[in-house]
């Protein structure tokens, strides 16, 4: 049992909040202290960064390390896997700090940058069924695709808002490196349009102009 009190004095030894948790793995003191070890040497920035979450899991022989850290304006993504859960802690906090290191200088000087936001409307779509199993629990395995086809279509069951950033093409840039984000939708600072950088299958990015 994590000792809640103990936790509560390491947050404030690192600065910011943390959240560590377990999916198919019990997260023991052990892991817990490792990876608070090994992320308390990285650079923070000071008072920049938010929050810190890290994400343990284990599928079968694959033991997974997802660390996610949110700064004031960005977030910067990692995920390594290995068959040790300790040496996937410590890959996934080299490639943090590979990446921290890599974007630093620009890092700060977006820091510096006062941002223009303004709130992003976004439609939330609820898929009929959650996988092809769930529609055709009854039928023979040849009918499954005729049966998706014949299901309706996805349907609008919210919305939210998400702001919506003026940046430049390097800034959209760099926050696609650290996130590792599919997409990302922005206004260029340079000619103030709608834009939406995408992630290429070639590892490139493109960057769609809707208006």
């Amino acid at each position: 049992m994590v000792d809640k009190a103990k936790f509560a004095e390491q947050e404030a030894a690192l600065g910011y909040r943390l959240t560590l948790i377990g999916r198919n793995v019990y997260v023991t003191e052990a892991m817990k202290n490792h990876a608070i070890e090994k992320l308390s040497k990285l650079d923070r920035f000071h008072q920049h960064v938010i929050d810190l979450h890290v994400t343990l899991d284990i599928q079968k022989l694959e033991h997974s390390c997802v660390v996610i850290m949110s700064f004031d304006h960005f977030k910067v993504k990692v995920a390594a896997s290995s068959t040790d859960m300790y040496a996937s802690i410590d890959k996934a906090v080299e490639k943090l700090k590979a990446k921290i290191d890599r974007w630093k200088s620009r890092i700060q000087d977006h820091h510096k940058k006062a941002l223009k936001v303004v709130d992003m409307q976004i439609n939330v779509l609820q898929r009929p069924y959650d996988t092809i199993d769930d529609i055709n629990e009854e039928i023979e395995s040849e009918n499954k695709k005729k049966a998706v086809q014949e299901y309706h279509p996805p349907k609008v069951i919210g919305n939210s808002k998400r702001p919506l950033k003026t940046l430049t093409t390097d800034e959209a840039i760099m926050k696609m490196e650290l996130s590792d984000d599919g997409f990302m939708i922005f206004r260029g600072e340079e000619d103030r349009k709608l834009k939406v950088i995408y992630r290429r299958k070639d590892g490139n990015y493109g960057i769609i102009l809707p208006e």
